[in-house]
């Protein structure tokens, strides 16, 4: 296969990102707004959604391919359960899809090689390349998304690892308030329901009784607001407790935390630093290094494209 050029796409909880790179050079990006929790909702049937999904990925590969005729190859990161064969299992936020075979059938619509991974997975792997550049030796990373939802990404021995069903690292679907509120995956206390910008919100809105949108409430607690602030500790606390049960099970050095709401890395980071160095064992305070990310906007789709160029390009 001819080199070429690699698509990365980052599906988020509102939005697809369209990147263009050249190994790990980024060349350009296209950005759709789209709600696809909403769009696939308003599906009459799980087939509709489906279709519904993959014309837009299609589409925005086309686009792209119109501009960089070289393109060789796509990767795609996707919020849900994906396993090895590139099938997302389930995607909890966007419940609509199950058991869709979304690698083949991108593949088959722009006869392209096409590798799908989980979101957080991917994003981690964008994560880790960056670190490597000044720690070569590195092997072993700690990712965690917070967007639409919450998910997370280990990268061990440099590769991300799925588990035996594509489940591993649903760190979102931890449970960290028992019989709190219901998450779309079935179970009730999800630190996603808690951390996420979603998350944020439902809290603001159990205070307050309104409901503005997560970045307002980011500006409020930034300037202060009693109930903003309040709802940010709320979610930092709860990622520090998760956060802490993780460690305790990979022992991880290394942990980046990106998405969207990761700009408001000062309004939650304090409560969960404090959480998590509260809930650690003794061996492993202290020896944890945890910050925001350092490519939270290309992460998702640079991880991707890495990731279809090492499936792909000696072949």
């Amino acid at each position: 296969m001819a080199e070429g050029l690699t698509i990365g796409i980052d599906v988020g909880g509102t939005n697809l990102r369209f990147g263009v790179f050249r190994g790990n050079d980024f060349l350009n990006s296209t950005r759709s707004e789209v709600d696809l929790r909403e769009k696939c909702g308003q599906a009459p049937d799980p087939e509709s959604a489906a279709t519904l999904v993959i014309t837009l990925l299609t589409e925005g590969i086309a686009d792209l391919r119109r501009h960089h005729p070289s393109i060789a190859r796509v990767g795609i990161a996707f919020p849900g359960f994906v396993n090895d064969d590139g099938i997302l299992l389930q995607s909890p936020n966007i419940p609509q899809l199950i058991q869709l075979d979304l690698q083949t059938a991108v593949r088959t619509a722009c006869q392209l090689p096409v590798l799908v991974e989980n979101d957080a997975n991917a994003a981690g792997y964008g994560e880790f390349w960056e670190e490597r550049q000044e720690q070569p030796e590195l092997q072993n990373l700690l990712y965690v998304g917070l967007g639409t939802g919450v998910g997370g990404g280990w990268i061990q021995q440099s590769r991300p690892w799925r588990g035996d069903h594509g489940s591993a690292m649903e760190i979102g679907h931890i449970i960290v308030v028992p019989g709190g509120r219901r998450c779309g995956c079935g179970n009730q206390g999800c630190l996603e329901q808690y951390a996420s910008a979603r998350g944020v919100q439902s809290s603001y809105v159990e205070l307050t009784g309104t409901a503005p949108d997560t970045a307002v409430i980011a500006q409020m607690a930034s300037a202060g607001h009693a109930e903003a602030v309040s709802t940010f500790q709320t979610a930092g606390a709860c990622l520090g407790q998760a956060l802490a049960h993780i460690l305790k099970v990979s022992d991880v050095g290394i942990v980046r935390v990106g998405g969207g709401m990761s700009a408001a890395w000062d309004s939650f980071a304090p409560a969960m630093l404090q959480r998590l160095d509260a809930d650690l064992i003794p061996a492993l305070r202290g020896n944890v290094e945890v910050k925001r990310g350092n490519d939270d906007d290309l992460a998702g789709m640079r991880g991707a494209a890495l990731l279809a160029d090492q499936a792909f390009l000696h072949d």
